[in-house]
């Protein structure tokens, strides 16, 4: 039987005023959350090279906003529910922009850690935020899709203009102005959210329960942190007893949601086909691509030679073909269906990562620009039409943490593909044979790499140079292999998981919530309210 979503009743299908005018305000947090994400891509060889982290604290630094962001994410999210969307939106707001501060002016590569780590926790209460909002602000299903589908489009202008903008900055400026951008985009957010925004949370939100938030961050750091360092340094005791902690808070968390009568997270959710499939698409999907992402703009500026700004230009393509099927992917589904939108666009990643495998330190742009036009279509059709299942298969009052499982899934996915994939680089890169009197720490990074051949004779650090930099790319090149394999893993189970599933409005389809068959919800239990929009 086909599974799709409740349409929208008579009751919910009031629109609001303004309600594009205030999904415009949403995307600002999106816009910023994104050129955040892509700008520190750019500034990862100048931060290597100002504050020497080591090869591991690098990873630290590309991966701790994500490990502290998918603990509190469900945390945040039925908080969200709990005291109302827009009031954590703001704030979260306010100290996403405060903390920026410290990002730009960190001086060791211990501060910088703590300063993306504390800038994870302001950052949890935005995406969990924006995704809820949109479940109720836009009650028309297509109207939804298309929100989503706007979101999707402002993350990825966000990603088009975060290199170009953050090039500019790095050539003018110093790294940390990269950071500074968040202030003024935040204070228009939260000066004008406030006049614009509605309010939204569950009308019976029951009590909150500490316990549960202790065991999710407990059980999620723990977990990602060990498969973190095992991939890096093997299984060490320490990274064992980490995995074990994470795996038994993990455990008391999912029993104490089960015995709960108004859980942290209602794993009821789980039961519905869509939203398990939708989620786990994502997760694979994103764990695939990380190592790419945090990996390219190295390539293109300490392989290849381009300054930032011609880097953030290069990695254009990508932005620019998510953007455009992010815009028709609802559309999409309804003409053919859920499960082929999802299942392509992800199969289309794999099949351009796969085409990376060949890639070398000479390697003309067609190719590379070819794949990352190919990466941008299929993540924007597939990311775009996961986020609509998964926020229209969840109850009204439950929007904040069904949007915060989804985001979850991206943050725990960019993680451990950061972790895994990073530390295949890292591994591969570090067994490069150098010149005589190559100094240690040419082994930690690439950037570490052209700031020792700097020290160096010329002939010396030239030698050096070539190796470290075919290392890089033999890293490189396995890490999109893998990442290539896990994208077509994801294709494939997105096919059967969403089989049958159908978007809200879709033609000559059969109209059920997603939710009800899983979780027995009979009805949507919250009056009509404003809500808002997500992206991928």
């Amino acid at each position: 039987m086909t599974s799709t979503l409740r349409p929208a009743d008579p009751a919910a299908a009031v629109t609001r005023p303004g309600r594009w005018l205030a999904l415009a305000v949403l995307v600002l947090a999106v816009l910023l959350v994104a050129v955040d994400a892509t700008v520190l891509g750019l500034a990862t060889p100048y931060i290597s090279e100002d504050l020497a982290p080591s090869g591991t604290q690098l990873l630290w630094i590309g991966d701790v906003y994500s490990f502290v962001i998918a603990g509190l994410l469900v945390t945040m999210g039925s908080l969200g529910d709990r005291v109302g969307r827009k009031r954590i939106l703001l704030a979260g707001a306010t100290a996403f922009g405060a903390i920026s501060v410290l990002n730009a002016y960190a001086h060791t590569p211990e501060v910088m850690i703590l300063a993306r780590a504390l800038l994870g926790v302001a950052g949890a209460t935005l995406m969990p935020a924006t995704l809820a909002l949109i479940r109720n602000l836009f009650h028309d299903p297509r109207e939804r899709s298309l929100a989503v589908g706007i979101w999707g489009a402002a993350a990825s202008a966000g990603a088009a203009v975060g290199p170009m903008l953050g090039g500019f900055l790095l050539e003018h400026f110093w790294w940390g102005s990269v950071f500074l951008i968040n202030l003024p985009v935040m204070a228009v957010l939260v000066v004008v959210g406030v006049k614009l925004l509605p309010e939204s949370k569950n009308p019976a939100p029951g009590p909150f329960d500490p316990f549960s938030v202790v065991l999710s961050l407990v059980g999620m750091v723990g977990a990602v942190y060990a498969v973190k360092e095992a991939a890096a340094h093997g299984f060490a005791w320490g990274t064992l007893a980490a995995g074990l902690l994470g795996a038994a808070a993990l455990y008391g968390f999912v029993r104490r949601q089960l015995t709960l009568p108004v859980p942290l997270l209602d794993m009821r959710l789980f039961r519905s086909r869509g939203f398990s499939g939708a989620v786990l698409a994502d997760l694979l999907a994103v764990l695939g691509l990380s190592g790419l992402v945090f990996f390219l703009s190295q390539y293109l500026q300490l392989v290849q030679g381009r300054r930032p700004f011609e880097a953030g230009l290069a990695e254009l393509p990508a932005a620019l073909g998510a953007v455009a099927a992010g815009l028709v992917a609802g559309r999409a589904a309804r003409r053919f269906s859920v499960r082929a939108v999802v299942a392509g666009g992800l199969a289309a990643v794999g099949l351009a990562l796969a085409a990376l495998t060949v890639i070398g330190r000479d390697t003309g742009y067609p190719l590379l620009g070819a794949a990352l036009l190919v990466v941008g279509l299929g993540a924007g059709f597939a990311f775009t039409v996961t986020a609509d299942v998964i926020l229209s298969s969840v109850p009204r009052d439950q929007a904040g943490t069904a949007s915060a499982v989804s985001e979850t899934a991206y943050e725990l996915g960019a993680a451990l593909g950061i972790a895994l994939l990073g530390s295949i680089v890292t591994g591969v890169y570090r067994d490069f044979t150098g010149p005589a009197g190559t100094p240690p720490e040419a082994h930690e990074s690439l950037g570490g790499a052209v700031e020792s051949a700097a020290r160096l004779p010329a002939d010396t650090g030239a030698a050096l140079l070539d190796a470290a930099r075919q290392s890089f790319v033999d890293g490189l090149a396995l890490a999109a292999g893998i990442g290539a394999a896990v994208l077509l893993a994801a294709a494939v189970a997105a096919w059967f998981l969403l089989r049958g599933q159908a978007l809200e409005g879709g033609a000559g389809k059969e109209q059920e919530q997603g939710l009800e068959a899983g979780a027995g919800n009979e009805r949507d239990p919250s009056p009509p309210a404003p809500g808002r929009a997500q992206a991928p």
